[in-house]
């Protein structure tokens, strides 16, 4: 029996271009929800000084997301924070990925194997955004919330799926996308970058060699799905004293295995061309 038809989720005379209908109560309200998400707590005068908005508005819209549950505010400090519908809804997110599901397993495994933090990501935006994290017991660690974002020079994870572009798609990324210098190690130029790209394709593994932070290091693998197509990558890292220039070769050994282990987990073949 076919499903039953459903109707379209937008009017007939809708404009598909989502920039062009805004609703701006609330979009102001999402800048809010983001501006939170990104700081460890901002008070109602700093909101509002960030977001160049009167007190009374800012208000306004954190008292409608925080009787929602989407922000709350700590009464001992009057800094406001995410609220847990906030969790709620980027959860329902994490299940819309088999991936993340698939990689628990796959990552504590790795995490066992190197003793360092395992991470997984996927791209957003000209970004990684860090889906979930495994860390390691050691006191000195990697740490990267679900929903943290990176950018993809200067990434293990980013720099892995760049890895995967085709020659025209990376001379459009790195034509179309500003690379900000982090530490002294940070590669900025277009063609270090394409060699490092190259070289990150025949290794199967990428590294991040304190290139967004001194003394970390990261390294990568991509994830491919039936089609051949890199949609996530997973990788490891830690401090340079633990995860040092001689361990590389072997955790990317490890990164790469439990890269190629969640890609037979979403149906890509063994050693089919990659897109």
């Amino acid at each position: 029996m076919p499903p039953p038809i459903r109707n379209k989720g937008r009017p007939k005379a809708f404009n598909t271009d989502t920039t062009a209908n805004p609703i701006q109560s609330l979009d102001r309200a999402l800048v809010v929800l983001e501006t939170l998400a990104q700081s460890n707590g901002m008070t109602l005068s700093e909101i509002a000084s960030h977001l160049d908005q009167s007190v009374a508005t800012m208000y306004r819209v954190l008292s409608t997301l925080a009787a929602r549950g989407f922000v709350e505010n700590d009464p001992q400090t009057q800094a406001w924070h995410i609220g847990p519908m906030s969790f709620r809804l980027g959860s329902a997110f994490l299940r819309r990925s088999s991936v993340v599901e698939r990689a628990r397993p796959v990552m504590r495994d790795l995490m066992q194997a190197t003793g360092e933090t395992a991470n997984l990501g996927i791209e957003k935006d000209g970004h990684v955004m860090f889906l979930s994290q495994v860390e390691t017991h050691e006191s000195i660690r990697a740490f990267f919330p679900p929903g943290t974002l990176s950018p993809m020079h200067a990434s293990g994870i980013g720099k892995a799926l760049l890895s995967c572009y085709s020659d025209d798609a990376l001379s459009w990324f790195l034509r179309t996308h500003a690379r900000e210098s982090f530490t002294e190690h940070t590669l900025c130029d277009p063609e270090t970058l394409r060699a490092e790209m190259q070289n990150a394709r025949h290794l199967g593994y990428a590294v991040d060699d304190e290139e967004k932070n001194l003394g970390m290091r990261c390294v990568a693998a991509p994830i491919f799905n039936f089609y051949g197509e890199a949609v996530a990558g997973i990788s490891v890292s830690g401090p340079i004293s633990r995860l040092t220039q001689e361990r590389v070769a072997q955790v990317g050994a490890d990164v790469k295995s439990a890269a190629e282990s969640l890609s037979r987990g979403l149906g890509a073949e063994p050693d089919a061309p990659q897109s």
